[in-house]
């Protein structure tokens, strides 16, 4: 018996800048605000960016959360921890355990 598996792939549209703050050791962090379907409904996402000025580096997440405040809690938690690009998921994953 053979059967078919369809990926489903969500991306982010329309995909604009919320807030970025310039920390003191060159790194930018970003929340984005963007149109994503579900399931045949259109919802609204807010991701995280992280970018290097130094060396380019630059990590993102499209569709961190639902809620703007998650978002910019999340990355007001890499400001203050000066978290650089290489980190980004790895502290996704300890906000989200804390945070569920």
């Amino acid at each position: 018996m053979f059967g078919i598996v369809k990926k489903v792939k969500h991306e982010v549209m329309d995909r604009t800048l919320y807030m970025e703050i310039f920390g003191d050791n060159k790194v930018a962090y970003r929340v984005l605000s963007g149109r994503m379907s579900l399931f045949g409904d259109e919802v609204i996402t807010y991701g995280v960016e992280v970018l290097d000025h130094r060396s380019g580096e630059k990590e993102c997440i499209p569709d961190f959360s639902r809620n703007i405040e998650d978002a910019v809690c999340f990355a007001e938690s890499l400001i203050s921890e000066k978290s650089r690009p290489r980190q980004l998921y790895s502290k996704a994953l300890d906000f989200l355990r804390v945070s569920i």
